[in-house]
């Protein structure tokens, strides 16, 4: 099964395609990175799968053919948008009673465990804790929804290098208990550890899709971030180190 299919998927804001003419077969079960420079598009599909956007050309279905957005969807994506927001004058207890107030399906338990294994205390408001702090009560609040797909945008960009360890590995574990993961993040050190699928997009389009193992051979490259660069000066030249 494919966590998120496209077929000549686009966006349009006015006169300017953010997305274009992309088609795509994402594999279950994997973490898939989703790499580029600012303003190529990965937001946008990152949007569009989820439900956020309406397309302006083409199709896109997640988890075997639900159409995104569709209330059988939204039961089972979990997504942590850019910044990971939250209600900053909630108390970390309070997000988690709002969240299971939402959401049909939410596990109390596992994000009242969570949030005391990871120190976070329950009263204290969301905008007095830590950058690593926010971001994991964003993620453990997705991951009680106990998704069949995580979608994470940029989550760890404003993190330091500790807090940014502790939340990969939060993803990791989530994969290897079986959620599909799809993550667009600017730090590709951190992305060659965890993923073994690549999207690359630049300029609202898809330059580079597949399994990281593969391509890295394909290409003659030691690892993701060279392989990444290489494409990019390839078909935008101007992307430097």
């Amino acid at each position: 099964m494919n966590v998120v299919e496209t077929s000549g998927l686009g966006k349009r804001y006015g006169g300017t395609w953010a997305l274009r003419e992309c088609t795509l077969a994402i594999p279950a079960g994997r973490v898939t990175a989703l790499v580029g420079p600012n303003g190529a598009g990965k937001s946008t599909l990152l949007n569009l799968a989820v439900g956020l956007s309406v397309p302006s050309a083409g199709e896109v279905t997640v988890l075997g053919g639900r159409p995104a957005g569709s209330p059988a969807a939204l039961d089972a994506i979990a997504f942590v948008a850019q910044d990971t927001p939250l209600y900053k004058n909630l108390t970390a207890a309070d997000m988690i009673y709002v969240t299971r107030s939402l959401n049909r399906r939410f596990d109390q338990d596992y994000a009242r465990a969570r949030l005391a294994e990871l120190g976070i205390p329950p009263k204290r408001k969301a905008g007095q804790l830590s950058g690593g702090q926010q971001a994991q009560l964003a993620l453990t609040l997705a991951l009680a929804r106990r998704p069949r797909l995580l979608i994470l945008n940029e989550p760890v960009a404003m993190l330091d290098p500790i807090a940014r360890h502790d939340f990969m590995a939060t993803v990791v574990a989530a994969s290897a208990g079986g959620v599909s993961v799809l993550l667009s993040s600017h730090v590709l050190t951190e992305l060659e550890r965890v993923a073994s699928y690549l999207i690359l997009v630049a300029r609202g389009r898809v330059r580079l899709a597949g399994y990281v193992d593969d391509l890295l051979a394909a290409h003659g490259q030691a690892s993701l971030e060279e392989l990444a660069l290489a494409h990019l000066r390839e078909t935008t030249p101007e992307v430097t180190r």
